[in-house]
């Protein structure tokens, strides 16, 4: 009897950790891109930051389309993020979430009709 309680328990609290994570990965997929960029991107790329400041206005389209598409994965790919459970940033963002976070940037770059440091 003992040990069915055990297992019942390990079951449960599975349970509880898979629902949980589930609704992380749910509350990110519902941010708008700005949000995204601000807990995912300006945490290690604010004012004074030793990796650089990086707002939409930072660069202009062209340069945020040419770094999504050839740089981020190479630049990011062994970036620990510790605000998200020590994971690599490249596990971290979905590829739903880097996608929201490419146009908010690319809308809102230098050269856009809309451009925004993010605040």
């Amino acid at each position: 009897m003992h040990r069915t309680w055990k297992i019942a328990s390990i079951v449960v609290a599975g349970m509880v950790v898979i629902a949980l994570s589930g609704l992380a990965n749910a509350r990110d997929k519902k941010m708008d891109g700005q949000a995204l960029f601000k807990e995912h991107c300006k945490v290690c790329h604010g004012a004074d930051s030793d990796n650089g400041e990086y707002t939409p206005m930072t660069l202009i389209q062209d340069q945020w389309e040419e770094f999504f598409s050839d740089t981020y994965v190479d630049t990011h790919k062994d970036v620990v993020d510790t605000a998200h459970g020590g994971k690599k940033v490249t596990e971290v963002i979905t590829p739903e979430m880097l996608e929201k976070i490419k146009k908010f940037a690319i809308d809102h770059a230098a050269d856009s009709e809309h451009p925004m440091t993010c605040g």
